[in-house]
C-alpha cells in the first residue's frame, strides 16, 4: 500500500535528469520552480482584498488552489513518487474547476443550468468529482487530458475580449494567450523532443512550463475577475491596474473597484 508514495513511483519522468543537482531532490529545477505559485498568491489575495470583500470571496479560492497546485507540483517532481503525479495532476483540474464555476458567464450556461450560478456549479462539479476518482485508475493520461482543458478557458477568454472596450484589459488578454502559448510549446517541446534539448544541454523546459503557465493562469483569472464584475455588477465600476505602478503594464495586474457599493452575501452570483 505504500509502493504509490515511493520515490521514483510514478510512471511520469520529465527531461531533467534525475538527482543531477541534489541527491535527495529527483528533478531540482522542475521542483525549484513551483516557488512562484507559493510566492505570488499571498500577493494576489491582498491586492484582490476589495474585489473579495465586495464582490465575490471565492476569488480568493483560486489563489489558495494555485498554492496547492505549486505544493503538489514540487512534491511530484522531488520524488517522481506516484502520489505526487496524482496530487499534482488533480489540483489543477480543481483550479479548472473552480475558476468556471465562480467566473463562467451567464450567456454561456447549459440548458440544465437555466442561468442560475448554484445550479451551474454544481453541474460542473460533480463531472469533477468523477473525474477524480477515474483519474487515479488512469494516471498516465491526465496530463495529456488536462492540457485540453486550457482550449476552452482560452476560447472564452477571446470571446470576452471582443467585447470589451478597454485597450488595456485587450492588451492583457493578448499577453496572457502568448505565454500560454509558450507555456504549451516548452511542455510538449519538454515531452516529445527530450532527446533534441539534452543535445542542446537544456533539459529545463518543464521548469519554463511552470513559470509561464502560472502566469498565464493567474492572468486568465484577473481577466475573469474583471468581465464578471463588469457583467454582472457593472455598478461597481471595475478597474484593471497593475502593482506595484499602474503605469507598467509588465507588473502584477489585479481588479479594483471605484465604487464600493456593499452587497448582500447571500446574492446569488
Amino acid at each position: 500500500m505504500w509502493k504509490p508514495f515511493e520515490p521514483g513511483s510514478s510512471p511520469v519522468d520529465w527531461c531533467e535528469g534525475n538527482y543531477s543537482i541534489s541527491p535527495s531532490i529527483a528533478e531540482f529545477m522542475n521542483t525549484l520552480s513551483n516557488v512562484v505559485f507559493l510566492l505570488l498568491p499571498p500577493v494576489l489575495m491582498h491586492l484582490f482584498r476589495d474585489y473579495g470583500r465586495f464582490v465575490n470571496p471565492g476569488i480568493h479560492l483560486i489563489w489558495f488552489l494555485l498554492m496547492l497546485v505549486g505544493a503538489s507540483s514540487a512534491y511530484f517532481h522531488a520524488t517522481l513518487s506516484l502520489v505526487g503525479q496524482l496530487l499534482d495532476e488533480l489540483t489543477i483540474l480543481w483550479v479548472y474547476m473552480a475558476g468556471f464555476c465562480l467566473f463562467l458567464p451567464r450567456r454561456y450556461f447549459p440548458t440544465v443550468a437555466k442561468n442560475n450560478r448554484k445550479r451551474f456549479s454544481l453541474f460542473v462539479i460533480l463531472p469533477t468529482l468523477l473525474a477524480t476518482v477515474l483519474a487515479t485508475f488512469h494516471p498516465a493520461v491526465n496530463a495529456f487530458a488536462l492540457m485540453t482543458l486550457g482550449i476552452p478557458a482560452i476560447w472564452f477568454m477571446i470571446l470576452e475580449l471582443k467585447r470589451t472596450t478597454s485597450g488595456r484589459v485587450y492588451r492583457l488578454g493578448l499577453r496572457c494567450g502568448a505565454v500560454w502559448l509558450l507555456a504549451v510549446t516548452c511542455w510538449l517541446n519538454d515531452r516529445l523532443f527530450c532527446d533534441t534539448w539534452l543535445n542542446l544541454n537544456f533539459p529545463y523546459l518543464h521548469a519554463l512550463w511552470h513559470l509561464f503557465i502560472f502566469i498565464a493562469s493567474y492572468t486568465a483569472a484577473v481577466l475573469f475577475a474583471y468581465f464578471s464584475v463588469k457583467e454582472e455588477r457593472p455598478q461597481q465600476s471595475p478597474v484593471l491596474k497593475y502593482w506595484p505602478r499602474d503605469d507598467f503594464e509588465l507588473g502584477i495586474p489585479y481588479v479594483t473597484l471605484k465604487c464600493y457599493i456593499k452587497v448582500d452575501t447571500n446574492t446569488n452570483i
